[in-house]
């Protein structure tokens, strides 16, 4: 997450091209989500805020769909990652699978101290 949170800001333009054009201040919203990534990243490391944090990527994962799906849907080649239509759709999947994940995280009996 926290790797993925700064590639938003060093590769700003991988991230902007897939903010669907409703959407208005396309920089801001790739910086804000990288920041929001970065800090939920630290904050899985983090005890006392983890549960919290990995309740939010959970949330964050479902907010940022749109941006994939406006890729998919639109055929957006972005640096970087390999162009093929197939893969693109491949991401929903993995999506789903990082929902479950941080949701699974957020378990009362994986975020308690032994005893």
């Amino acid at each position: 997450m926290v790797v993925i949170g700064i590639l938003h800001f060093t590769h700003t333009e991988r991230f902007e091209k897939v903010v669907p054009d409703f959407l208005p201040y396309h920089l801001s919203l790739v910086y804000g989500s990288g920041f929001l990534e970065v800090l939920a990243g630290v904050g899985l490391l983090i005890p006392s805020v983890s549960r919290f944090a990995a309740r939010f990527l959970a949330v964050f994962y479902i907010v940022i769909f749109p941006a994939n799906l406006y890729q998919a849907i639109n055929n957006i080649e972005v640096a970087g990652l390999p162009h093929d239509s197939p893969l693109i759709w491949l991401r929903f999947p993995f999506l789903a699978l990082l929902v479950s994940w941080a949701w699974w995280l957020t378990r009362d009996d994986i975020n308690e101290a032994p005893e």
